[in-house]
């Protein structure tokens, strides 16, 4: 991915995002069937895990962390799903909560430093499987996963031997801040917002009192959102303490598995100039930034370009890391 460039007639981190997203090849065939499992949380609420099993039960296992609204239907979940395949390991991918198409229970939903459960989850993968696991997250679930890893140091290594963070806003609020301004808020902060909105109102009804309605009516910002939900829904202050103490750059030096961070320089949502320098990544962790690729988009091939470059590359430095 160090010499990627984009197609073209694909100019500039808006098209190499929105193209890829809704109209770049993400399957090779037809789509791969998968088997949705859903797993009681330890808090009495749920998730849903979708697999895609492997040849046999000593596959390796390859864990995807979805982005920030996504779930097993988006464009890089499915590109995943056949290299994953195509190299003959099992597949996951587990919901957030709220993510996979039904409403969760308790008043929490999931944010950008959900390492607990991200901790969870691979630890309950670990638990049903001999052979190796390694993990990728998108953006949002970057993030998680390296916020993890962080906080798991050297144990890590029990559960997974190679993570990799796909456009992920390690700094988010350098992400935030560029997400809510310019066209990027017209184009991307009006599209997450069109089902965050929603699935908070109905969580609202599901737990009256929660948080106040007419703020979050008012939001029109992933900021503003953040303040009224996301934030004191999970234990923050505000915004400004959840984008702080979620973010992954400060402690990047902490993790000690082998770890792949990679970030397009033109991407929309993560500025290049708030990417971490080598020497503020640690010894453990490499850095991809490519001037090209946009956010999760790194289209390839001809019109109408795919997006399977970006799976094989990662998936292949993970296989050479572990």
């Amino acid at each position: 991915m160090r010499g990627y460039r984009a197609p073209w007639w694909l100019p500039g981190g808006h098209a190499q995002t929105i193209w890829p997203a809704l109209l770049s090849r993400r399957h090779r065939g037809p789509p791969l069937a998968w088997q949705r499992e859903r797993w009681t949380t330890p808090d009495g609420d749920f998730i849903d895990v979708d697999h895609l099993p492997g040849p046999g039960p000593e596959a390796p296992l390859l864990v995807l962390f979805h982005g920030l609204e996504g779930s097993s239907s988006s464009h890089y979940a499915q590109a995943c799903a056949h290299s994953a395949h195509d190299r003959g390991w099992a597949y996951a991918v587990p919901h957030f909560r709220g993510c996979s198409g039904e409403l969760n229970l308790a008043p929490r939903a999931y944010h950008s430093g959900d390492y607990e459960e991200v901790g969870w989850i691979l630890a309950r993968l670990r638990e049903r499987t001999p052979a190796p696991l390694r993990a990728i997250g998108i953006s949002l679930g970057g993030n998680a996963l390296l916020r993890w890893a962080e906080e798991a140091g050297t144990q890590a290594a029990r559960v997974a031997c190679a993570v990799a963070a796909v456009s992920s806003p390690i700094d988010l609020a350098a992400g935030g801040a560029a997400i809510d301004r310019g066209l990027n808020r017209q184009i991307y902060a009006r599209m997450f917002l069109r089902t965050m909105k929603p699935k908070a109102l109905a969580k609202l009804a599901q737990h009256p009192g929660l948080f106040d309605r007419d703020r979050l009516l008012r939001a029109h910002t992933l900021y503003e959102f953040d303040d009224v939900f996301t934030a004191p829904l999970h234990g923050f202050r505000d915004t400004h303490d959840y984008w702080q103490r979620a973010s992954a750059q400060p402690h990047l030096d902490r993790i000690r598995i082998p770890t792949l961070v990679l970030n397009a320089r033109n991407d929309p949502f993560v500025p290049g100039a708030s990417l971490p320098a080598p020497h503020q990544a640690g010894c453990s962790v490499t850095l991809w930034q490519p001037p090209h690729g946009g956010h999760v988009g790194f289209p390839g091939g001809r019109f109408p370009a795919h997006v399977h470059t970006m799976p094989e590359a990662v998936l292949d430095w993970l296989a050479r890391a572990a």
